[in-house]
């Protein structure tokens, strides 16, 4: 199993760390496979704000693990202690995939991870971060940045996209929108790019698209034009596009395509159907267009990406 370490100690985020507990604690529902071995990690019995937690075993456990995740960090104008960013240093040395959620991002920095790398945390903090890590390129507007072996997230929520996207990772789309069903969030946020936002996904019924959206992803078939949305939605294609920028932080089209990716990489993990099928079925009409679209937003063609995730999903680890 693939082992995850939590960090902790004294002057860590309670909420963060609850939210990566419950993430890789128990399997989901429908995960016949191998899951994640999660492990408390720290210098003893550890306070997070009100509550007490005793670890299951010492920081000196960190490099033995496969990923280490450091929740948020309380005070940001201290220095995180020396014993937790030696150890945080001892697992990335080790091969771990260190992972910082909110401002746990300190803590990498201090270790000298984050160094000539892009990296992100609370938009709050960015600046502190910036100016006391001038060799961390910090941005301030992503849930997250994936450097493959080190990853941050921004604040609180982000937190919960950075795990929910490891989990992708791991065992690709199917198995966390199942995980993000059960803990009733988005499976992805969306933005001007795959990990981008400007504000969060609003609740379903509480803003002006609430009927559009559902709509829309029910017929990625089509051949969905911008005055298409906005005669379903009743608005002028102006007002559609303002409300699309309010609501999802992008452009109607350039959602309409992130919805596209989304749905052919599900027909990729669970289908055998031909790349062609795939195409018409997401609206990207040949295989040609799906290949070059997919490949510029997931990283990898289609056939590679399949590959991938039918030998990983749903139990097994990349």
């Amino acid at each position: 199993m693939h082992t995850v370490a939590l960090a902790v100690t004294d002057g860590i985020l309670h909420f963060e760390l609850s939210l990566a507990c419950e993430v890789f604690g128990p399997a989901p529902a429908g995960v016949n496979g191998p899951w994640y071995d999660l492990a408390v990690c720290g210098p003893g019995v550890v306070r997070a704000g009100r509550f007490q937690l005793p670890p299951d075993h010492g920081l000196d456990r960190l490099p033995h693990a496969e990923t280490v995740i450091v929740p948020g960090w309380a005070d940001t104008d201290q220095d995180p202690p020396a014993d937790l960013v030696d150890a945080v240093r001892a697992a990335h040395e080790a091969g771990a995939r260190v992972v910082s959620l909110c401002t746990g991002a300190f803590v990498l920095a201090a270790a000298g991870l984050l160094d000539g790398k892009r990296a992100t945390t609370h938009w709050a903090h960015t600046r502190a971060l910036a100016d006391r890590y001038p060799r961390v390129t910090v941005d301030p507007d992503v849930l997250y940045v994936d450097n493959g072996s080190v990853l941050t997230s921004a604040g609180k929520a982000a937190a919960m996209d950075l795990c929910l996207h490891l989990v992708r990772h791991d065992h690709g789309s199917a198995i966390a929108n199942t995980l993000a069903r059960r803990l009733v969030v988005p499976p992805h946020r969306d933005g001007g790019q795959a990990q981008y936002v400007t504000t969060p996904v609003p609740p379903p019924g509480n803003h002006p698209l609430a009927d559009l959206l559902p709509w829309a992803i029910t017929r990625l078939d089509q051949p969905l034009t911008v005055e298409d949305l906005a005669r379903q939605a009743r608005m002028s294609s102006r007002n559609l596009s303002r409300h699309f920028r309010t609501v999802t932080g992008t452009t109607p089209l350039r959602w309409l395509l992130t919805q596209r990716i989304r749905h052919a990489q599900e027909l990729l993990e669970t289908t055998d159907n031909g790349i062609d099928s795939i195409a018409k079925t997401t609206g990207m009409g040949t295989a040609t267009t799906l290949r070059r679209h997919f490949n510029r937003t997931i990283g990898v063609p289609p056939d590679t990406y399949r590959r991938t995730f039918r030998t990983s999903a749903p139990g097994g680890m990349t």
